[in-house]
């Protein structure tokens, strides 16, 4: 059962792992009191543009890519029809065989309204069950996936909203025994909202400039469950962010960006020797009572409410929108995961493709999350239509 439970620690561990050469039985996830959650793959930026400016992405203008950050942005996507597939090898300094692929796809409705559907698969590689004296069991492949759809439509010039709907998989144990306790995979249903405004009337030292503003509460849904005897929460999260592009010239562009997120997730309390909670509240209540409880049921009080935010900073330039090169910042607490690295990436735009690459840089020596890579390479229907329709004339 020791591949079992290393299995399991690993989902929590995924997304908050600070240093695996000296984890700790009490720091587990990298921190203190780091918030528990199940399906962390979920929060994983899929996507190079976002993931190459410091997982920012809330605010930014519309891509292919826009479920996973704000599913209201594709109200004001230019293209009438795209698909994006995306591919990231994860964790590649501690296992050699995690990957995270993503596709998405969106289609106007009209001038107002866009529908999207996006499939995220989290593959954990081949995983050798033994029992707890070493005998083989079984072989198994753990796997997660979420399947989502979203309908976005436009209230004005500047104001959308979105809402999607996800179902969520995960299946990392194959059905086997943890001691005498069966295991099977867990199953949920979530759900995001979100809104976007934009302004493109800007004026900066006579450069026309688009300030933009994102909110998205994803995640939003029912808890997920392994065993019969426990359920956890699903890693429901509030994501802020705002952006301001200048138009430099007719060629050239700046897009600066930041993302304020935190987990709708109750915080662990401090318990005592007898189990009793000595300070915060009690996490084992409902989704909803634990999205409020969130804003003030630390332990810490009101100073970690504020070391559970993470912040994320980026940049993107364009010249002649064609070739881009993007840079960006990710910090959070040390006390709260102490995940801390720089991105960079760029983006090439043809008149059918788009193909995007991020590189991750951690500020920390022989962390997991190091050298990451990820690669998205999309296709416009509409541009691909219209060069069709340019040489039949």
């Amino acid at each position: 059962m020791k591949r079992l439970i290393y299995i399991l620690l690993f989902g929590l561990i995924l997304t908050n792992i600070t240093g695996y050469s000296q984890v700790t039985s009490n720091d587990l996830i990298g921190s203190e009191n780091a918030i528990e959650y199940a399906v962390p793959f979920l929060i994983i930026a899929p996507d190079s543009r976002a993931g190459a400016m410091g997982d920012a992405g809330v605010a930014t203008s519309p891509d292919y890519n826009s479920m996973h950050w704000n599913a209201a942005k594709y109200a004001f996507i230019e293209s009438d029809l795209g698909i994006s597939v995306s591919y990231t090898p994860w964790l590649r300094n501690l296992i050699g065989d995690i990957d995270l692929a993503y596709v998405s796809a969106f289609k106007r409705i009209d001038q107002r309204q866009t529908v999207a559907a996006t499939l995220l698969y989290f593959s954990l590689g081949e995983i050798q069950f033994t029992n707890d004296i070493g005998e083989l069991l079984n072989v198994h492949k753990p796997n997660e996936f979420s399947v989502d759809v979203a309908y976005a439509r436009s209230f004005s010039d500047n104001i959308s909203g979105g809402i999607a709907f996800r179902y969520i998989r995960s299946d990392i144990t194959g059905g086997a025994y943890a001691g005498s306790t069966e295991t099977k995979a867990g199953n949920a249903v979530a759900a995001d909202v979100s809104m976007y405004y934009v302004n493109d009337r800007i004026k900066l030292a006579q450069k026309n400039s688009t300030l933009s503003f994102g909110l998205n509460i994803s995640n939003i849904g029912s808890k997920l469950s392994y065993t019969d005897i426990e359920k956890d929460f699903l890693p429901t999260n509030l994501k802020l962010g705002l952006a301001y592009l200048i138009n430099i010239d007719d060629f050239n562009s700046l897009t600066l960006a930041i993302d304020l997120n935190k987990f709708l997730v109750p915080t662990p309390p401090d318990y005592d020797s007898l189990n009793v909670i000595v300070a915060g509240y009690d996490p084992d209540v409902s989704v909803p009572q634990g999205m409020i409880q969130s804003f003030y049921d630390a332990p810490g009080g009101f100073s970690e409410e504020m070391h559970e935010i993470k912040y994320s900073i980026g940049a993107e330039y364009w010249y002649a929108k064609q070739f881009a090169v993007r840079g960006g910042y990710f910090t959070e607490n040390e006390n709260k995961g102490n995940r801390k690295y720089f991105t960079a990436g760029v983006g090439l735009k043809f008149n059918v493709f788009t193909f995007d690459f991020s590189y991750l840089i951690s500020t920390q020596q022989n962390h997991p999350l190091d050298k990451t890579m990820r690669f998205t390479l999309g296709l416009d229907f509409q541009a691909l239509r219209n060069q069709k329709r340019q040489k039949a004339s």
